[in-house]
């Protein structure tokens, strides 16, 4: 029997982006196939995709149902707003689990939008790497920087959504 001296074994980061881009293929919002995973010491507590709260119509089913933000510095981003985001459906999970999600590490496949951050920090999650930046992270990138969570970026390009 041979070794295979070519595999790279992945890093930890690396494991969790990959099943957290997984999860998001759950995602019912075709605008986003959104994933995330929550970890503390190296295991996984809960996991959340983009999806309608239970019972409720889809994306997939009804189309989007946008709203327009404006930011800080006066740019403007649609929403959808039929959706409940990854991050949110990984917390409302561990809260109906009873799991403890404080000091943990949460793995996205975009920087968590302003609403998401808060709650987030409100968790106690200590740690948050993402796949790529979302079009509207600056004031998460903010938030994040004054609490001291450590952000960090596989990719540091800029998911942009199609106008919709």
């Amino acid at each position: 029997m041979t070794m295979d001296t070519q595999y790279k074994r992945p890093s930890w980061d690396e494991y969790f982006m990959e099943i957290a881009q997984v999860v998001g293929k759950r995602s019912t919002c075709d605008r986003g196939k959104r994933g995330c995973v929550i970890t503390r010491d190296k295991q996984i507590l809960v996991t959340g995709y983009a999806g309608s709260p239970k019972g409720l119509p889809h994306c997939d089913d009804m189309g989007h149902l946008f709203n327009e933000t404006t930011h800080e510095d006066g740019s403007k981003t649609q929403h959808c707003v039929r959706t409940t985001h990854a991050e949110q459906n990984a917390i409302a999970q561990a809260a109906k689990l009873g799991i403890a999600i404080n000091e943990g590490t949460l793995y996205c496949t975009v920087t968590p939008c302003f609403i998401c951050a808060k709650l987030l920090i409100n968790s106690g999650i200590k740690r948050i790497v993402c796949a790529k930046k979302y079009q509207a992270a600056i004031e998460s990138e903010n938030m994040f920087r004054q609490v001291g969570i450590e952000l960090s970026y596989f990719d540091e390009s800029v998911e942009q959504y199609e106008k919709q």
